[in-house]
């Protein structure tokens, strides 16, 4: 995934340059020297060879192309891009062939129904041995920011670390979660609707259950999105009961106080949607007083 957003920004970058060239009319032979001085300038290590503007429009329809793939894969687009340059290399730090340079940049785009916008600065020092670019300041918005309640941990997470690799990287899977969880509730709310209650819609972190036959009786399913501290997105899944006193004193057996741990063990064997399913048609049987949808 690195690779391949490190290419889209590479491709938005060469795209933003060709562009411009393309547009211009073709030039007086008596200014071929000043083209072939003044373009480089612009993106010199693919420009050598392109000798006519129908060359410069076949690349960038290719790169567009490549572009649009790898935003078909990731589900990331980036829609608008811009970038500063500040030159903070001093007079001692010429003398010694030391070059500090300072890089503002600004993009936005989305990630499926998600949009986003972006603004970090690169601190580059650059010697004669190497190069160390550093992630100085990092600033994310994200819209809507109440869709999904993890959102705003996921972007502060990202932004304490001034991890933007990490940000992309776990952008698309996150966005992903939270879309396959907001269906799955919804599709239990339609097949049990009598049972299943979304008090904070389908986007919320939790469904509540409750008995239709035993008063005071109902589960609680959280689900949270989890990022870890390497990027990785995982779903967390937990069981809540609310069970009324009387049949506490009557659960000899002691399966309420175990319930969070047997669906846990239920959701390592058949995956969410089937525990979930298995969980709800045993309470929504017609002797619990409704039966499938």
């Amino acid at each position: 995934m690195d690779s391949e957003l490190a290419e889209v920004r590479a491709l938005e970058a060469e795209i933003a340059a060709l562009r411009p060239a393309c547009e211009e009319p073709p030039a007086p032979r008596g200014d071929a020297a000043s083209v072939q001085k003044s373009f480089p300038e612009i993106y010199q290590s693919d420009s050598e060879g392109w000798e006519s503007s129908k060359d410069l429009r076949s690349n960038l329809g290719h790169l567009e192309s490549e572009l649009l793939f790898l935003s078909t894969l990731t589900g990331i687009s980036i829609r608008n891009y811009s970038k500063k340059t500040e030159n903070l290399t001093s007079p001692e730090m010429a003398e010694k062939s030391i070059k500090k340079v300072l890089q503002r940049h600004r993009l936005s785009g989305t990630c499926h129904m998600i949009s986003f916008q972006l603004e970090f600065q690169i601190l580059e020092v650059q010697s004669k041995e190497n190069l160390s670019p550093v992630i100085t300041d990092l600033n994310i918005i994200m819209e809507p920011t109440t869709t999904y309640s993890e959102l705003k941990e996921f972007v502060s997470r990202a932004e304490e670390r001034r991890d933007l690799f990490m940000f992309f990287r776990s952008l698309h899977f996150f966005v992903e979660w939270c879309d396959y969880r907001k269906r799955t509730f919804k599709h239990f709310k339609e097949k049990y609707p009598e049972a299943v209650h979304l008090p904070e819609g389908a986007s919320a972190s939790y469904m509540r259950v409750q008995s239709t036959s035993q008063p005071g009786f109902e589960l609680v399913i959280v689900w949270r999105i989890q990022t870890d501290e390497e990027g990785k997105v995982l779903p967390k899944l937990d069981l809540l009961t609310k069970v009324p006193h009387q049949a506490l004193e009557l659960d000899k057996k002691g399966v309420v106080e175990t319930a969070a741990v047997s669906f846990r063990a239920l959701l390592s064997v058949l995956g969410i949607e089937a525990a979930l399913e298995s969980l709800l048609s045993v309470l929504c049987t017609e002797h619990g007083g409704q039966s499938p949808q």
